[in-house]
């Protein structure tokens, strides 16, 4: 590691290969803490390149738990986090009215990080319970169209990592990850970033898939679309830009989508909004998201995707999603 280091320190790249063992030597237990630290933290002073994340991702999705689910041709709604907006819990609920609109959601989540409230703090907080174990899992999605995968469960390699993560505080590579490793390796994928630089390298890399994906990020710094502005759109056929009036809604402003700074008032959004109480901006928020997700895995309009989102929270169908996989956890 200390030679690793130097060369990294000194400005260097390692290849896609040495990427990945680093990772497997990580969940060997083969380095302290604080070697673990400066190598997470060069990634914080330095941009990636595209074969040092296709490394990363590489031995993350060799060492997790895999889970087959490919029966359900589901969608991961997920973004990398790390946007320091401190918005609601936008993929999370917009995942819960994807289900509602009759996909499939095979959810990746975990505690939040660099966030007040990530989508695993919110799920747990009402009552869901995590589990790897497939024949729950295969249930939950049958029944309600959504399961959850809690990352920890899927990624126990990762164990040396999480709470050094937890006492820095601030985003790492792992949020690049976190999108990229979902352990039933979905065909279709919605997935925010936090930065067009890290956008242009997702492009690359689900270039190489057959998968059907929406690559986003919000001009003005969100991972995900947050109408606050214009959002640039990568998927499998197309770039775009999307501004609030492609969408039939007014601009938001950012204060319209904070998401509480507690993982309490966080849920309490999250419960407002499922039920029905949430403002137009929030709706609208949550509508555009969950729009793309089923424009994406239905190969509709993005306009076509977002009125099936409506109908699905307006409806009651995603709270019904949320009640009845809530009830599947007892």
């Amino acid at each position: 590691m200390k030679q690793l280091l130097n060369r990294l320190i000194n400005h260097e790249n390692i290849s896609s290969e040495e990427a990945k063992q680093v990772l497997v030597n990580i969940s060997n237990g083969e380095y302290n803490q604080s070697q673990i630290a400066s190598f997470l933290t060069v990634f914080m002073m330095r941009s990636i390149t595209l074969e040092e994340l296709t490394g990363f991702r590489d031995a993350l999705l060799e060492l997790c738990i895999p889970i087959d689910l490919s029966d359900f041709n589901a969608i991961d709604l997920c973004g990398t986090g790390g946007d320091g907006k401190d918005t609601f819990n936008i993929s999370t609920l917009s995942s819960f009215v994807t289900a509602g609109a009759g996909i499939k959601v095979s959810k990746h989540g975990n505690y939040g990080v660099s966030s007040a409230c990530g989508s695993s703090n919110v799920m747990e907080h009402l009552g869901i319970k995590f589990s790897n174990n497939p024949d729950f899992l295969k249930k939950c999605i049958d029944k309600t169209n959504i399961c959850v995968l809690h990352a920890p469960l899927f990624h126990p390699a990762m164990k040396n990592v999480a709470p050094i993560r937890r006492e820095l505080g601030v985003k790492t590579f792992f949020n690049m990850l976190g999108p990229m490793v979902n352990p039933s390796f979905p065909q279709n994928q919605m997935v925010g970033v936090f930065n067009l630089e890290l956008q242009r390298l997702y492009s690359y890399l689900y270039q190489q898939s057959n998968k059907n994906y929406s690559i986003v990020h919000a001009l003005d710094g969100y991972d995900e679309i947050s109408l606050t502005g214009k959002t640039k759109i990568i998927s499998n056929n197309s770039e775009t830009i999307l501004s609030p009036e492609n969408l039939d809604v007014k601009k938001v402003e950012q204060k319209a989508i904070f998401g509480g700074s507690s993982v309490k008032s966080a849920a309490k959004i999250f419960t407002n909004i499922i039920s029905g109480k949430g403002t137009i901006e929030q709706n609208n928020v949550v509508f555009a998201n969950a729009g793309l997700a089923i424009a994406t895995s239905k190969q509709i309009s993005h306009k076509e995707g977002f009125e099936l989102a409506k109908e699905s929270l307006l409806s009651g169908k995603a709270e019904e999603s949320l009640t009845d996989l809530i009830e599947l956890s007892k």
